[in-house]
């Protein structure tokens, strides 16, 4: 997002709490929140080059979205007045947004003009349609719960997997009558569907095992597509957040004092420090050209800081704009380069992320592999489930072999340090009765850490595995 994008929807939270500090209004909120929420997923749509798809992949978001409550929510639980007033503000919303195509020739809330409006109101009423004949399942069965599940893997894949998107997007150009010829794999870029897919999983897992909470179709809309969250996250739980949106927000200064704080930390992160550190950051034009190794060397430290300001500023802004809001996002960053070992640093870097994999794979895993006749042995589970978890998460950033070495990479250097710990256990007892010398040993094991750290951001900032084999041979002086 831009400077000028992140302005207008700060500019958007301090309407909210403005707006609840008059009693009568609060109960504007939730349908400020979800209009607003709707509308974002439309304005920050990159543009994409096939006609009309960067207006179809929202509307196909709002389809996903409704189509996931309807998986998830019980019949019984469902309040048919509140799925209206839902249905009608964001169908208004996007009626509006369509309306917008007799403005002008280019976007006014879209990166392109709309579609021709009666395409849009046919689409919406086919749509509407399928909800609710999917909504009118008396018994949604675990089978159809886990097809789901499998249906938004496969939309992730394509998404990421260059060939796949690259099929698709000549596809897509044969029918709008576009050359095939110029189709990209930069064709297909959806907003917000990583976080997205995240949430819709959680919520029909925790429909699986009967976890989750009864959520009208408002509130279901609001956690999915909640703007300060949509592009970057954190990825919150839906029985928290919708605790928060049901809870009266009565604005007060100390949580203006906060939300403004944070704001003002999260824009200079990412605004000032990370995006002056990307001026000399580790990428794949400066990689070819860095002939010294003292210089490759800071090229990946100001990479190991950007990425961290960027993504962590990130974070300070969606949680600053939520608490104007009355929501309280999960915490995202807690100084992960200053933790003594890998483990605590994946516990304090992008927790969010870390705990869904935690939730919804790793202990799943684990569990499969420790129960049964024949248990797997200790260690053998450690180095399956971690090198597994982190494989799952470099591929959630892309579908690259870049990204398969770099989750291997944690996944490895992690059940290392399992195993040395549990070798060592003895000795780090004796070292912790001593202060001064345990002070010493948490600091080296922090370098260590934070230079294995570093070193992995190789695999992740660079496109190919040969530039990054030459930019680890010129780190250690191999290097032509």
């Amino acid at each position: 997002m831009s400077l000028l994008n992140i302005l207008i929807l700060i500019g958007l939270s301090f309407g909210v709490f403005v707006l609840c500090l008059f009693p009568r209004a609060r109960g504007m909120r939730s349908p400020l929140l979800l209009a607003a929420s709707v509308a974002v997923i439309y304005w920050l749509q990159p543009a994409l080059p096939i006609r009309g798809l960067d207006f179809w992949l929202p509307t196909a978001t709002l389809l996903i979205t409704a189509l996931g409550w309807a998986l998830t929510s019980k019949p019984e639980e469902r309040s048919l007045r509140d799925s209206l007033i839902t249905a009608s503000i964001i169908t208004g919303t996007v009626l509006v947004i369509a309306l917008t195509r007799y403005l002008g020739s280019a976007g006014v809330l879209t990166p392109t003009r709309p579609p021709q409006t009666v395409t849009v109101i046919l689409a919406l009423l086919g749509c509407a349609a399928f909800v609710l004949v999917i909504s009118r399942l008396k018994n949604v069965t675990t089978r159809a719960l886990a097809l789901a599940i499998v249906l938004i893997l496969l939309i992730f894949i394509l998404l990421k997997l260059p060939q796949l998107t690259l099929f698709v997007s000549g596809f897509l150009r044969g029918l709008t009558g576009q050359s095939r010829e110029l189709a990209s794999p930069l064709d297909l870029r959806w907003l917000g569907f990583s976080y997205i897919a995240f949430r819709l999983i959680h919520t029909l897992r925790d429909r699986q095992s009967g976890r989750l909470p009864g959520i009208t179709l408002g509130e279901f809309f609001i956690y999915i597509l909640f703007f300060p969250a949509i592009s970057a996250g954190p990825i919150d739980r839906s029985e928290r957040f919708i605790r928060d949106l049901r809870q009266p927000f009565i604005p007060n200064a100390d949580q203006l004092g906060a939300g403004t704080k944070r704001l003002v930390l999260g824009l200079l992160k990412k605004f000032v420090l990370a995006d002056s550190l990307a001026l000399i950051a580790l990428n794949a034009a400066n990689a070819s050209q860095v002939q010294h190794a003292g210089w490759m060397w800071a090229l990946v430290y100001a990479y190991t800081l950007q990425i961290f300001f960027d993504f962590s500023g990130y974070t300070d802004i969606a949680i600053g704009m939520a608490q104007l809001m009355g929501i309280r996002l999960p915490e995202n960053f807690n100084a992960p380069y200053l933790k003594p070992n890998l483990t605590q640093f994946w516990n304090n870097w992008h927790m969010t992320l870390t705990q869904w994999f935690r939730a919804y794979f790793f202990n799943p895993l684990t569990r499969a592999l420790r129960s049964g006749v024949k248990p797997a042995p200790l260690w053998l589970v450690i180095l399956i489930t971690q090198i597994s978890t982190m494989l799952l998460i470099g591929l959630w950033h892309g579908i690259t072999l870049n990204f398969v070495l770099w989750g291997c990479w944690h996944g490895l250097g992690m059940f290392a340090q399992n195993r040395w710990s549990e070798w060592t256990r003895p000795l780090s007892l004796r070292v912790q009765a001593r202060p001064a010398l345990n002070r010493a040993v948490t600091v080296f094991t922090t370098l260590i850490t934070f230079q294995f750290v570093a070193l992995g951001w190789v695999w992740f900032a660079l496109p190919t595995v040969d530039l990054s084999t030459k930019v680890f041979a010129r780190l250690f002086g191999m290097g032509g």
